[in-house]
């Protein structure tokens, strides 16, 4: 956790100190250490702060939680590894004239919402491989084609599985030496690389589904992924086109730079607690970085990027754009 204020501009705090309860005082919010001796270990304006993530045996005082719903403030609930447990989301105006939009909307708009989303996760991973010098990839453009032209959705996911396991077969060569990828696991992952890789799109999916909240857009209706319970359907949906651009690239730099390295993980291949806290700052430092935005043509964070793309996305859902312009990278 960052105990620096003017680190919080984007209004997203990381609470990683087991024992410790999260309060509100005088207009702040107040991080505690209950069970050890160090007292007061981090404090926060409240007004800054928009998503409070907590991370195993950590509570919250009762008059938080009350600020925390007048104020909007969405708590996340994860594992002490990173495994995300669910969401204390504060009582908003849905309005309801832009969930009948979703809850109304038809299959061909479902489908072309769908094809922009995947093209552009295609075009990203080519992208991603360029920029390591990674040649060779014509496959790719050929599948995003594909996606583009897709007729129906097992059509498209056809395509996105095809350009899923071309992708990760060539993933392998942008790593340092000493870093092997052979394949896709989950569940649990079965090597570091993986557990990095899971990690990291748990923590994006959560951006997204708090911008679709934001927004008013019910994360578990989605274009794409198959409705499941429990499952924010949209929110993976719209994680596609930034898992090779913003998680893949975070996870590499990591690897490459030789932020994380083997040593820094326990035998079930989760990251050691104390490594953990450094994940969170460099995770949280990297969707900070600003980068020229491709469709608006302005510098901005990848966190506000998140939210650009559920603005474009509600647009197209309400009529009010006539395409969705997804996030893709040329180069």
């Amino acid at each position: 956790m960052k105990s620096v204020e003017g680190m919080f501009e984007a209004g997203v705090v990381y609470i990683t100190t087991q024992g410790a309860q999260v309060r509100v005082s005088e207009g702040r919010i107040v991080v505690w250490d209950v069970e050890g001796d160090d007292g007061e270990i981090g404090t926060f304006p409240i007004e800054q702060v928009t998503t409070v993530n907590v991370f195993g045996g950590i509570n919250f005082s009762t008059p938080f939680i009350r600020a925390a719903n007048e104020r909007g403030i969405t708590l996340n609930y994860f594992s002490q590894n990173g495994k995300y447990r669910g969401s204390y989301v504060p009582e908003r105006n849905t309005i309801a004239e832009i969930r009948r939009e979703q809850y109304a909307l038809n299959a061909e708009t479902e489908l072309a919402i769908a094809r922009a989303m995947i093209a552009a996760k295609i075009r990203n991973a080519r992208t991603l491989l360029g920029r390591k010098g990674i040649r060779g990839t014509d496959v790719l453009k050929d599948l995003g084609v594909q996606a583009e032209r897709a007729e129906r959705k097992d059509e498209l996911r056809g395509a996105e599985g095809e350009a899923a396991e071309r992708y990760f077969a060539r993933l392998d060569e942008t790593l340092a030496d000493g870093w092997t990828f052979e394949k896709r696991t989950t569940r649990p992952p079965e090597d570091h690389i993986n557990s990095l890789l899971s990690l990291t799109y748990t923590f994006v999916k959560n951006e997204v589904m708090g911008a679709l909240r934001e927004y008013n857009l019910d994360p578990f209706l989605g274009v794409m992924h198959v409705d499941r319970h429990g499952r924010p359907a949209l929110a993976l949906d719209l994680l596609e086109e930034f898992r090779p651009s913003f998680c893949d690239a975070f996870v590499t730099r990591l690897i490459n730079r030789g932020t994380i390295t083997h040593n820094d993980f326990n035998r079930d291949n989760h990251l050691a607690d104390d490594v953990f806290g450094r994940y969170c700052e460099k995770y949280d430092d990297y969707m900070e970085e600003e980068f020229t935005h491709p469709y608006f043509e302005y510098r901005v964070t990848r966190r506000k990027a998140v939210r650009q793309q559920v603005i474009l996305l509600r647009k197209a859902i309400t009529g009010e754009l006539d395409d969705y312009h997804a996030l893709e990278f040329e180069r």
